[in-house]
């Protein structure tokens, strides 16, 4: 990952700008440089992955215009050429470097041209204004404030804009920002037309464009490692991998000392794929002694990424420690476009796509946001095939009645596009745990109970009507939100609310957001 930050006007307090960009320096320790941009700054702070040498270093400029960049650009190299035959020079191997070209030759539509996971602050020299953007799943982060003075404020984390502004936001997905306004250019849940194609098709469609989707992702000139549950989407992408590697790929797993259900399955995935694997182990101690900084580094309150974030941080935080990858690649957003174990209750197709729709635009304030965090607190690079921009455009286009399981296991059609020996059958067919019981049972088991330790039913009551907005239901739940605000304070709209199944939904309307309360959880997690 890097971190990017720009002030788009008169600076205010310019020691307070620097403070609050230092704040997140390990997403970029490699090298650091703010610029004068107009009347503003722009910030960058760089974790080299691609283009290793220091001519890849931002901000880029052009004639006066700058950008600096927080992504990765894919198929990129054809943009440099065609770039190239129209007169731009280009001094490194970085894959952002061409921003300021297509800008100039293109505009803010060069916004919609990008199959990339970015986010960017451009500064205009010819016009004089700054002009944002992110990708349309909001995989790499971006937050938005004003100053006193009305001037926009833009940054990679929330605690970058801590003492700049009083209300902190995220940056909305798939917009650009660009004279005081933010315009949508691309809506990657919304579906224009449905794919009527058969089964058959269907799934060879899916096998197709998550294949490109891995393969795109494996292209690094810093090293590449992946994160293996033994659930069936880091299973399946791992399985890619390995067949697209001429090399043992890497892979880490991490569970509880007690009670890991995924490590044998991730350790079957590894043996059948020859990795060269690694497994983590944790302890009761690890995880609540780590519980406050993983709440700090997140900027949330929400449950469900809190206790998936537990074994994400500490497994990340070993490999930064152990090893010298710098690029992972992860499941994640596979359950919002094929469905969790709550979207089997979906009163109709059309409640389930419409409940999609919901989740993949909310995407960036949850899973993608633990992935983001968790990974470059530690100096590492996210990279998330599931949320390549093509699978994900065509799997939300599926009739959503071949996607409601009818069929007796959930995620079937991706089960089916990977029959044929990618994953042993055991794997392949396994029902799914959700990640934090995944890790153990006892993880999610221990945070609860030291939540109820800390306060007693009175206190818990007179506490929680404290807030408003995203109020507290259980004392994890109040834990939480009590640490947040120490960090936060007055920042919960950042994250819309608790993600937790539709409560409207027969069977769904749980107090705990673990798919280990519902009915249907049956053998999943054995």
């Amino acid at each position: 990952m890097c971190s990017i930050i720009g002030y788009c006007g008169p600076v205010a307090d310019e020691a307070a700008f620097q403070a609050g960009f230092d704040r997140t320096r390990s997403r970029g320790p490699d090298d650091s440089r703010v610029v004068k941009a107009g009347e503003g700054l722009l910030g960058f702070h760089r974790l080299a992955i691609m283009g290793l040498t220091p001519e890849g270093m931002q901000p880029f400029e052009l004639e006066g215009s700058f950008a600096v960049c927080n992504g990765e650009i894919y198929g990129f190299e054809a943009l440099k050429e065609e770039l190239t035959g129209k007169g731009y020079t280009f001094c490194s191997g970085s894959d952002c470097e061409i921003l300021l070209p297509m800008y100039r030759e293109y505009g803010v539509d060069m916004f919609a041209m990008l199959d990339a996971e970015f986010a960017c602050i451009l500064y205009d020299g010819e016009t004089g204004e700054f002009i944002a953007a992110r990708d349309p799943i909001g995989i790499r982060p971006l937050y938005y404030g004003y100053d006193s003075a009305g001037t926009i404020l833009f940054a990679s984390e929330p605690k970058n804009l801590l003492g700049l502004t009083d209300r902190i936001m995220p940056f909305p997905p798939g917009h650009y920002y660009q004279g005081g306004e933010f315009i949508c250019y691309r809506d990657i849940a919304g579906v224009d037309r449905v794919c009527q194609e058969d089964l058959d098709r269907v799934c060879a469609s899916i096998r197709e464009k998550l294949v490109a989707g891995v393969d795109k992702r494996l292209v690094s000139d810093a090293k590449v490692g992946f994160l293996l549950s033994g659930g069936l989407d880091s299973s399946l992408v791992c399985a890619i991998a390995a067949r697209r590697s001429k090399t043992p790929i890497r892979t880490f797993a991490i569970g509880m000392d007690i009670d890991a259900i995924d490590l044998k399955y991730a350790k079957e995935v590894a043996d059948y794929i020859g990795s060269d694997h690694t497994e983590i182990i944790i302890t009761k101690e690890d995880v609540l002694s780590s519980l406050e900084t993983v709440i700090e580094l997140l900027g949330t309150y929400d449950i469900t990424t809190i206790r998936a974030s537990m074994g994400m941080y500490l497994i990340c935080k070993a490999i930064h420690e152990r090893t010298d990858v710098r690029v992972l690649l992860t499941g994640e957003i596979s359950d919002e476009l094929f469905g969790y174990k709550y979207t089997d209750f979906a009163p109709s197709a059309r409640a389930f796509q419409e409940e999609a729709e919901k989740r993949v635009r909310e995407l960036h304030m949850y899973d993608v946001l633990r992935a983001d965090r968790c990974i470059s607190v530690n100096s590492l690079e996210a990279r998330v095939p599931f949320g390549d921009l093509d699978f994900v455009q065509y799997v939300m286009s599926i009739d959503p009645e071949k996607k409601l399981n009818t069929y007796g296991k959930g995620k079937y059609l991706l089960r089916r596009a990977f029959e044929g020996g990618w994953l042993p059958e055991s794997i392949l067919w396994r029902e799914k745990a959700a990640f934090s019981d995944a890790v153990g049972h006892s993880l999610v088991d221990d945070l609860k109970e030291y939540a109820e330790g800390q306060y007693t039913d009175e206190e818990f009551e007179r506490l929680r009507k404290k807030y408003d907005h995203a109020q507290p239901f259980t004392k994890e739940s109040l834990l939480y939100r009590e640490i947040f605000e120490k960090y936060y304070p007055g920042q919960s709209y950042m994250v819309a609310d608790f993600w937790m199944p539709n409560r409207s939904w027969e069977g769904c309307d749980v107090n705990d957001p673990s798919a280990r309360v519902l009915a249907n959880y049956g053998d999943s997690g054995v």
